[in-house]
């Protein structure tokens, strides 16, 4: 089969100006508590896209792991790629698509770190593992299967169930200036309501074309 002729119909929902919340915020916290609610498979998913100093693009999946009026936070190695390309251009943007629901969130904006105490408490919330595997990993390094289980036993020996969190590790935050909100419709007409930044701190709506 030619994947050409892989297709289907979006008829799930719509989405119109009268019902779009004023606050971005608030439709993206409707939309995912929706995709919570059903259940969609790992609702909290995101592409997360950065590029480097030359504007080489690169994307991933990693997880939201905050949600306010200040932005989009998620938590990794600063010197993964993702890190070391944030270093270079200080602007990302996430993509969720949430499929059963036949929609996808995109948002854009600048990065900035999250606090080091938002870094503490977040990382300390995680499971032993976890933690564990946060000092093991020299994330984006080359590395053998071998290697890491043995520096992740000598670390289990040396921190027991308290390690500190490392220092190349903590939080970014995304801190919007452009969301798109896309519904599928059918025939490809599909709904794609975009928030931007008006004056008095507001939000302005314009919907755009399929």
């Amino acid at each position: 089969m030619s994947v050409a002729n892989i297709r289907m119909n979006y008829e799930k929902g719509e989405l119109t100006e009268s019902a779009a919340k004023t606050s971005p915020f608030e439709q993206f916290q409707l939309w995912l508590q929706e995709a919570i609610d059903l259940p969609v498979a790992e609702p909290t998913a995101m592409a997360l896209a950065t590029a480097n100093a030359h504007g080489k693009p690169s994307s991933r999946i990693v997880l939201l792991k905050g949600l306010d009026n200040r932005g989009f936070v998620f938590y990794t190695n600063y010197d993964s790629r993702k890190g070391q390309e944030l270093r270079q251009q200080a602007c990302a943007s996430l993509l969720f698509f949430w499929q059963p629901l036949e929609r996808q969130v995109r948002i854009e904006g600048v990065i900035e770190k999250v606090t080091d105490q938002e870094s503490d408490d977040y990382y300390q919330s995680r499971p032993l593992g976890s933690r564990i595997g946060a000092w093991a990993s020299a994330q984006s390094q080359p590395v053998t299967v071998t290697a890491l289980q043995f520096r992740v036993e000598q670390l289990r020996a040396q921190y027991g169930e308290t390690p500190p969190r490392p220092p190349h590790w903590g939080g970014y935050r995304l801190v919007p200036d452009y969301f798109e909100f896309w519904q599928g419709r059918p025939s490809r007409l599909h709904d794609r309501l975009v928030y931007k930044p008006s004056a008095d701190n507001a939000w302005a709506i314009e919907r755009i074309s399929p």
